[in-house]
């Protein structure tokens, strides 16, 4: 089992917008993140840790000016904290393995889908393409987009 964690050297790594949004909770401005038209198959993963967390096929178009997703791959890999900033109640998600803000989540997505919209920053996320997904150690979930 790979052990999904934050590292010196991967937060080296990350641009300084990676950086505000994973570490200080920060929020890219709507409808500028690298994967919000993304459509090729594939999965999402933590830009710090590579912790898996998205599938292109819980992907769709929300018209909210980030990313959204149904459902995480595996809800172990999401954690949920209450968000009282900014003069709102919110749902915040961060990565389980890494504790990277991603965005947050809300009940008003597709409900034939299970109602949840997970509103994900670009800058939170790494894109592997399905034919890199075996290449890269994600084989496992290749099912998932399919």
């Amino acid at each position: 089992m790979t052990d999904y964690r934050k590292t010196d050297e991967a937060l080296a790594r990350l641009t300084p917008e990676q950086f505000h949004v994973t570490q200080r909770s920060g929020t890219e401005r709507p409808g500028t993140g690298e994967y919000l038209n993304n459509k090729r198959p594939g999965i999402y993963v933590d830009v710090v840790s590579g912790e898996p967390l998205f599938a292109s096929t819980d992907k769709y178009e929300s018209h909210c000016g980030w990313p959204s997703f149904t459902r995480p791959i595996d809800p172990a890999r999401v954690n949920e904290l209450h968000d009282a900033s900014h003069g709102m109640i919110r749902t915040e998600i961060r990565s389980a393995g890494a504790d990277s803000h991603l965005g947050h989540v809300f009940e008003d997505g597709p409900r034939d889908r299970g109602g949840l919209r997970y509103c994900i920053n670009s800058a939170a996320l790494r894109f592997v393409p399905r034919e890199d997904m075996d290449e890269q150690g994600y084989g496992a979930y290749i099912d998932q987009v399919e």
